[in-house]
């Protein structure tokens, strides 16, 4: 989908320094016009597939079978609304949520909402590192210790990347994310697994709000598919797209870009499926109800299906997927310290700092916790991630529901009472799971 696309300026991979890079043909078909603005949506849905989502899936299948889909693929409703949203505020204003919230909040709630956001940068960093830290474990036996340090080291691509445009990442990140979703297909053809049941799963099950640990497991889920750095994110990105020569209808290019949004979460939502699918069917059903560790369901894999490929692609995806978070998590912090502060910092000093200050908590929790407490920080990651997520939804929605700011673009009622509706459900979630974590 880039062989149309011009060549591209050199330039770092800063939100400033790529918008409006990518032009869109101007008298090329809808369709080829459309296929030109894939790209962002694919970016931000590796964060609906980090290795923060795989403890939970994994428990999810391993205790409850298939039931627990149906909470998945509400998440997954979710996040469709919530990037849509994004989408229409980045296109329609020209800012990203961070810039439009230094420019509408006062400077106190700014300082605020920033520091949330570069909380959340470090709890996604977390989790990514000590995901690419389990994967270089359970495939070449490397202490986990040395396999956090090794992370650090991805800076090296980044610094290798800066100058060939923001296409060569978009590239780089569908190869990534064609990896996990061929790792676990293969998975699934090992499982077997019931599609009648499977199907059921997808529907409204009842037995979640009876069972506390079910429901438990379901908010946790909720929570580490929903990620706030995501919001920002995608705001920005979508600007990388220089359409308004090409379509000069601002809501087809709307739509364009909501469907790049929407195709990438689905293939979020076939991941994630995956997880929970593979665990159900591998270890829920043969007995193995206590499986909640990734390299617990990676020990398991090859004898229980019989085939020592299996474990080699589960390590695979989750090496694939802390990497693909990576990237994207880079840029997210290059967005919230541009728009909140207008602080233009190179982007190897950014990812440095936010590096280190997801490297120290790492090495202070495998000390602590030893290598089988990696569970309990992915865990903890989710949770303080689920705890910002309401700082980032609430403003999203005041600026697109803002007729002054976004014009005939702003959310219809209808639109307003859902996203308030999801908003409020998040966040009473979110707290109860809170008090479930702390007590």
């Amino acid at each position: 989908m880039f062989q149309w696309m011009p060549k591209l300026p050199t330039a770092p991979f800063c939100p400033s320094e790529v918008q409006g890079t990518i032009t869109i043909p101007r008298h090329a078909s809808s369709w080829r016009k459309f296929l030109a603005f894939m790209g962002p949506g694919l970016l931000v849905s590796v964060g609906y597939m980090d290795p923060g989502n795989w403890a939970t899936d994994i428990e999810g299948g391993s205790k409850f079978g298939y039931s627990l889909l149906s909470i998945i693929f509400l998440s997954n409703l979710i996040a469709i609304l919530l990037q849509s949203l994004c989408v229409r505020l980045g296109m329609v204003t020209g800012q990203d949520l961070a810039q439009a919230c230094r420019a509408e909040f006062k400077l106190p709630l700014n300082v605020i909402l920033w520091l949330f956001a570069e909380i959340a940068i470090a709890a996604c960093d977390l989790a990514e590192i000590l995901g690419s830290a389990l994967a270089l474990n359970l495939l070449f036996h490397l202490p986990l210790v040395w396999g956090v340090l090794i992370t650090g080291f991805d800076l090296v691509v980044v610094l290798l990347l800066q100058g060939k445009g923001f296409q060569w990442l978009e590239a780089i990140i569908l190869g990534l994310v064609a990896t996990i979703a061929f790792c676990f297909l293969v998975e699934i053809l090992f499982a077997h697994p019931d599609w009648a049941a499977v199907a059921q799963g997808y529907l409204p099950q009842s037995s979640i709000v009876a069972n506390s640990n079910q429901l438990y497991l379901a908010v946790s889920i909720l929570g580490a598919t929903v990620m706030p750095h995501n919001l920002y994110l995608h705001s920005a990105i979508v600007q990388t797209r220089k359409w308004q020569d090409a379509i000069p209808d601002t809501r087809t290019a709307v739509r364009y870009a909501t469907w790049d949004s929407t195709l990438s979460l689905i293939a979020a939502l076939f991941v994630n499926s995956a997880i929970l699918i593979v665990a159900a069917s591998t270890f829920h059903f043969s007995g193995n109800q206590q499986v909640a560790e990734i390299q617990d369901a990676y020990q398991l894999l090859t004898p229980l299906l019989g085939s020592g490929l299996a474990s080699l692609l589960f390590g695979l995806a989750l090496l694939a997927s802390g990497q693909s978070s990576t990237f994207t998590g880079t840029i997210a912090g290059q967005v919230i310290m541009e728009g909140f502060l207008d602080l233009r910092i190179p982007c190897w000093q950014r990812r440095l700092l936010t590096r280190c200050l997801a490297i120290a908590p790492a090495l202070l929790g495998l000390s602590l916790l030893g290598e089988s407490g990696v569970g309990k920080l992915l865990v903890l990651s989710q949770v303080v991630l689920s705890l910002q997520l309401p700082f980032a939804i609430v403003p999203l929605i005041l600026f697109t529901g803002n007729v002054k700011l976004m014009g005939k673009f702003a959310n219809p009622l209808w639109i307003k009472i859902l996203a308030w509706a999801v908003a409020g459900i998040i966040t009473g979630l979110n707290l109860w799971l809170l008090s479930r974590f702390l007590f």
